[in-house]
């Protein structure tokens, strides 16, 4: 009875009946059926979606991959030669197994033109800097600071030792007869840019020490000091030294090679005359840095540039005027805007005798003639025109200055004159209106009168009469425009920073990145100027934006090189770079 009663309680269990079997059966099977289609349903999903999206997403990244990073591309240099691209020989192709047609013509000139990084960053329009940096090479001392801490021996004339302290501005000038304002005014030396340039550089706002994103390279080389040293009474080996020395230093950095030195600059506080030495013979006038291959890529900013040439470019003298702020600028303006000037015009300088060309000999003649004229007259010993505040007095109370050539095309005496709010009168156009494109208005007559030469030579032009014409409105608005002129032409304190206004520094190294940036882009589009005559260079640089051909020139008679043979233009101005060492005697004649 146990055995049978523990049979019936069992049989729930494991007796169970066909139907209910057959439901248990039918649903365990369902639920398989449900689970594998799900799974196969999945497995399809996964297979097309491995397909079409990894794998299809694959080609995609790696067509992109194929094009070169320009933030982290490291190629080596195309060798770039007047806007050709002409293929290094040392470059490495990096062969991709499978090209993609998508590479876009922008991404193959990436992979070309290394300087595409830097080129990229003017369109960066977060970043303040973009397409502004500059990168410094750090050059070894002997190239810059050994020559100040031996500042004795940098002019045969002058010691030029209290003209380099005050980061190049020379001592304060006291303002006793009230003729300066009272704060920022040096007796700066004339030839001293190379050092004013470089400690305005150091505070320069978008320096970088990435040159892979920089819009041009400055070389802070003291080429005028340098040069200044051995101009009298050493040959030729010793001019040409530190010279050959920088170029064999600079060629082995890896920046040279980005564009073969033609996005790099440095700064001279010299005529271009002194670099040029046409020659090897020992008599001959100067070094030839501006004649080595090398540095005929660079742009050379001279204080007086060659008009046949197209590798420097001239830039201001400094004046004795170095503001701190802003204000130090408006107030000194407005300050020239009310002066009273009792005389209509003025001349500081001395004669040429030995230059039959001259005509300064002419000019003092007719103000010393002139009862509305003001003659400084200068020569060598003690005189007012080593007196900055004679000559500033002079040029603030004239209406007009007169500004011949000196022993050469340019005088600083010009810039003072503008500082005054005195119109300049020029009688070449080699003497401004070719030199200082980048500061000065390409319309000369809003600023200046122009009288030519030989309309003083034959003595058919009354410089008082000439002057006399403009009328007194008209001259109003001359100097004005020549006051507004002023703070593009002085350079500023390197020791502090202009807030907004853009000194003479400013106008030149951004005229640089402008020229180097056009430069890659020439590049990059394949212009090539092929018509481009160097001889012409002053042309071009008289060029409005979007012009790039040139013809017959109303200035051709003054650049015009003797086609006899009997003077060639850069001989007759290598001598008269001989003689540039009368001015430093003389002051700024």
């Amino acid at each position: 009875m146990i055995g049978i009663g523990n049979l019936m309680r069992r049989r729930p269990v494991a007796g169970v009946l066909p139907e209910q079997m057959e439901k248990g059966t039918a649903k365990n099977h369902h639920t398989r059926i449900c689970f594998l289609a799900s799974l196969s349903a999945f497995f399809w999903i996964l297979l097309f979606y491995f397909h079409f999206v990894v794998l299809g997403g694959s080609n995609v990244d790696e067509s992109i991959k194929l094009q070169p990073d320009p933030f982290n591309m490291e190629l080596t240099p195309a060798h770039v030669t007047h806007a050709r691209q002409v293929p290094s020989p040392l470059r490495t192709t990096v062969t991709h197994p499978v090209p993609s047609p998508s590479r876009t013509k922008e991404s193959r000139q990436t992979e070309k033109y290394p300087f595409m990084r830097a080129l990229r960053t003017t369109g960066n329009k977060s970043d303040p800097c973009g397409g502004r940096y500059i990168y410094v090479h750090n050059l070894p001392p002997r190239f810059n600071e050994d020559m100040l801490k031996e500042c004795k021996s940098l002019s045969l004339w002058t010691n030029m030792c209290k003209f380099t302290s005050n980061a190049g501005l020379g001592p304060p000038l006291e303002n006793v007869e009230g003729v300066f304002s009272d704060t920022g005014w040096y007796a700066t030396n004339q030839f001293a840019v190379d050092v004013i340039f470089n400690n305005r550089m150091k505070q320069y706002d978008c320096l970088t020490q990435d040159s892979s994103i920089a819009a041009a390279i400055f070389v802070p080389f003291y080429a005028g000091f340098d040069i200044a040293r051995y101009l009298w009474g050493y040959n030729i080996s010793t001019r040409d030294s530190a010279s050959l020395d920088l170029v064999n230093w600079l060629m082995k950095r890896p920046e040279w090679g980005i564009m073969n030195g033609r996005d790099h600059f440095l700064v001279a506080g010299r005529i271009t005359w002194d670099f040029r030495r046409l020659s090897d013979e020992e008599s001959d006038w100067g070094n030839k840095l501006l004649f080595l291959p090398a540095a005929k890529n660079m742009s050379m900013l001279v204080v007086e540039s060659s008009p046949w040439n197209a590798n420097d470019f001239g830039i201001p003298y400094p004046t004795y005027f170095h503001p701190a702020k802003d204000v130090d600028v408006f107030s000194w303006q407005e300050r020239m805007r009310k002066l009273e000037r009792k005389w209509l015009f003025s001349f500081a300088g001395a004669p040429r005798p030995g230059n039959l060309k001259s005509i300064r000999g002419q000019i003092i003649d007719q103000c010393k003639r002139s009862k509305v004229c003001k003659l400084l007259e200068c020569d060598f010993g003690e005189s007012k025109c080593h007196s900055p505040s004679s000559i500033m007095q002079m040029f603030q109370s004239s209406l007009f200055c007169l500004q011949p050539q000196g022993d050469s095309y340019t005088r600083r005496s010009a810039f003072d004159s503008i500082l005054a709010g005195c119109i300049p009168v020029f009688f070449h156009p080699g003497s401004a209106y070719t030199q200082y494109t980048w500061h000065l208005p390409k319309n000369y007559t809003k600023y200046s009168v122009f009288i030519p030469e030989d309309d003083i030579r034959k003595r058919n032009v009354s410089i008082k009469e000439r002057l006399s014409q403009i009328s007194p409105e008209q001259v109003k608005i001359m100097r004005e425009e020549v006051i507004s002129l002023i703070p593009r032409l002085v350079y500023a304190d390197p020791r502090y920073k202009l807030e907004t206004l853009k000194d003479a520094f400013d106008v030149a190294v951004q005229a640089v990145i402008d020229k180097v940036t056009n430069l890659r882009k020439d590049i990059i589009e394949g212009r090539t100027h092929d018509n481009f005559i160097e001889e012409n260079s002053w042309k071009y640089a008289l060029l409005e934006g979007g012009q790039h051909e040139v013809g017959a020139h109303e200035w051709d008679p003054f650049f015009s090189k003797p086609k006899d043979g009997s003077e060639d233009s850069n001989d007759s101005s290598a001598e008269a770079a001989k003689n540039s060492w009368k001015n430093e005697l003389r002051g700024s004649s």
